[in-house]
């Protein structure tokens, strides 16, 4: 049978992990898709460098371009990364001439997904990035093949296991977020520049990814709502813990009567459910169907072994001829994306205000929140010394955000109120 010829563009960790499992599992991969399935080609910008893998035998490009016109590649695994530049093109050309994608680039799906899918189908080729959201956890598929039967209403979870190391280390240890991302950094956890992790922006990618393919709309990026976790301090960790929650980084995304509301940003989740039970660098993603009723996928959300695991299972299916719509839908199908913007969430909501320990502040305060009709269920207030800032912290009934944000608005102008406002949305999963 005609062998399933593929080339590996970039020989990061996790493009020289899948390199291995292509070159080392030979047999079993090939009895699995019912083809043979060959390593012809890869490229990195450095030669020289010591992968842990043999590549004698492979040729070796040194212009990643030039993958997509090889007559002997029918299929090409961009894991360069990056949303412009060298991967867009190198995928775009590629499907223009024929040949199956497969990605682990979540920015690229996230900022032209609708575009490269309308290219697959005018191709007929396929494009697979399992790998993209999650690292070895099969949500793509999960939701995309398994849930098929369901109208979902609800996806949220655990996308950045960076930002859900700090926040676990820092309920451990007490330690601020800046010690424990300096330790993520070391570990290899976090890059250099976190900024994508922590300020939300990878987590965003993701569940615009899972938002189009849960919900049948065009990929929607632009609209995500997204917010960081540099502002949890570790007091609101330990205030947290003591209200009965722990605080994850979320991304959210459920319809609503305003279209469907996508937003990313720190959450207090219960301490007992499932959720908040993930700790470490450990992703979930919770789906909710209307037959299924409520689903948990969990695992490792990056590294090179979970990420090559699930760049290879969209290798097997491509090679099988296993080939459905990118989105689940064919392009023309899917729906202009409708955003519901943050401004019309309604929940409950941690806040907590630095205030002067001194008589009568607690009556400005709690007339703030009577002015706005935001409801009081809890409050914690621990005077030290006079004059003092200490730490006030208020839970609410169901609220709306612009209430939680006018009321924020107005809290900053008193003089008692030392530090700016901080919030964080309640989830009752």
């Amino acid at each position: 049978m005609q062998p399933f010829r593929v080339a590996i563009a970039g020989l990061g960790t996790v493009g020289a992990e899948t390199a291995r499992i292509l070159l080392t599992d030979t047999e079993m991969l090939s009895a699995r898709a019912g083809r043979p399935i060959e390593l012809k080609a890869v490229s990195a910008r450095d030669k020289t460098r010591d992968r842990g893998v043999d590549l004698d035998g492979v040729d070796w490009v040194d212009d990643a371009a030039t993958l997509a016109a090889r007559d002997d590649v029918d299929c090409v695994l961009e894991l360069i990364g990056g949303s412009e530049g060298v991967a867009y093109d190198l995928v775009l050309d590629s499907v223009k001439s024929g040949k199956s994608v497969v990605t682990a680039n979540k920015a690229l799906i996230a900022h032209h997904g609708s575009e490269i899918a309308k290219a697959c189908e005018e191709n007929k080729v396929g494009l697979g990035f399992e790998a993209a959201v999650a690292g070895g956890i099969p949500i793509i598929k999960s939701l995309r093949e398994g849930l098929v039967g369901n109208h979902v209403t609800r996806v949220y979870g655990i996308l950045n296991g960076t930002c859900n190391y700090i926040m676990s280390v820092m309920r451990e240890t007490g330690r601020p977020f800046d010690d424990v991302l300096a330790d993520a950094q070391r570990l290899g956890y976090a890059e250099a520049d976190p900024s994508f992790d922590v300020d939300g922006i990878d987590a965003a990618h993701k569940l615009a990814i899972l938002s189009a393919i849960a919900f049948g709309h065009h990929v929607d990026f632009d609209n995500v709502h997204v917010e960081g976790v540099r502002h949890v301090s570790p007091l609101d960790i330990t205030f947290a813990e003591e209200l009965g929650y722990r605080i994850k980084l979320l991304g959210i995304a459920e319809e609503s009567d305003a279209g469907v509301q996508q937003r990313v940003h720190p959450c207090m989740v219960k301490a007992d459910t499932p959720i908040g039970q993930v700790e470490d660098v450990f992703n979930a993603v919770v789906a909710e169907g209307s037959a299924v009723g409520t689903t948990l996928s969990y695992g490792r959300g990056a590294g090179a072994g979970p990420t090559a695991s699930a760049v290879i299972a969209d290798v097997m299916d491509l090679a099988a001829g296993r080939r459905v719509p990118v989105f689940g839908l064919d392009s023309s199908k899917l729906s202009p994306a409708r955003t519901a913007p943050i401004a019309s969430l309604t929940g409950c909501y941690y806040l907590r205000l630095m205030v002067i320990d001194r008589p009568g502040v607690l009556a400005d305060v709690t007339a703030v929140f009577r002015d706005h009709e935001v409801s009081i269920e809890a409050m914690i207030q621990r005077a030290r010394n006079p004059e003092e800032a200490v730490p006030l912290v208020l839970t609410t009934h169901e609220t709306s955000e612009t209430a939680i944000k006018a009321s924020f608005e107005e809290l900053a102008r008193l003089d008692c109120v030392l530090e700016e406002p901080r919030q964080i949305r309640i989830e009752d999963f």
